[in-house]
C-alpha cells in the first residue's frame, strides 16, 4: 500500500472533511471512491466544465475580448458611470 500526500489549502481541507463527515465518510475514503470511480469510467467521473453563464454576460465577455461594442475612453469615473446608466 502507498500513501498519497497532496498539498491543499487548510480551508479546503476543513470544508471537505466537514462535507464527507456529513456523508459518513472520512476524506481518505472519499478520495479512494473518486479514484475507483475514475478508473471505472476511464476518466473523471463527472463533467468538468465552466458554470453556466448567462448569455448577456457571455456576450459582454466576447465583446470585451474582441473590442466590439465598447464605449469610452472616459475622462473620469463619473463619466463612465453616467454612460452605464444611459439607455
Amino acid at each position: 500500500m502507498v500513501t498519497l500526500q497532496i498539498p491543499i489549502d487548510d480551508s479546503l481541507k476543513k470544508q471537505a472533511d466537514s462535507l464527507f463527515s456529513s456523508l459518513g465518510l472520512d476524506t481518505s475514503t472519499a478520495v479512494r471512491i473518486f479514484l475507483n470511480a475514475s478508473i471505472e469510467n476511464a476518466g473523471i467521473p463527472f463533467s468538468v466544465k465552466h458554470k453556466d453563464v448567462p448569455d448577456s454576460l457571455q456576450e459582454a465577455v466576447y465583446d470585451s475580448r474582441y473590442r466590439r461594442n465598447l464605449n469610452g475612453p472616459y475622462s473620469d469615473a463619473r463619466e463612465a458611470v453616467k454612460s452605464m446608466l444611459e439607455e
